[in-house]
C-alpha cells in the first residue's frame, strides 16, 4: 500500500474528528457537514493524483 495513501487516511480520520468538534461549537446544520466533508474528500484525490505523475 502506498505511505502517501496511508498518510492521506489518517488525516481524514484526524479532519472528521476535529470537524465533529467544530460543528458542535458552531451549530453546523447537516447539509453544511457533508458539504465540508465531500469539499475535503475531493481537494485530498486531487492531491494524491498530482502525487502519482
Amino acid at each position: 500500500m502506498d505511505s502517501g495513501l496511508i498518510l492521506l487516511v489518517f488525516l481524514a480520520l484526524l479532519f472528521a474528528w476535529g470537524l465533529n468538534r467544530v460543528r458542535r461549537a458552531l451549530r453546523l446544520s447537516p447539509v453544511g457537514y457533508v458539504g465540508i466533508v465531500i469539499v475535503f474528500v475531493l481537494v485530498m484525490l486531487l492531491i494524491w493524483g498530482q502525487t502519482l505523475r
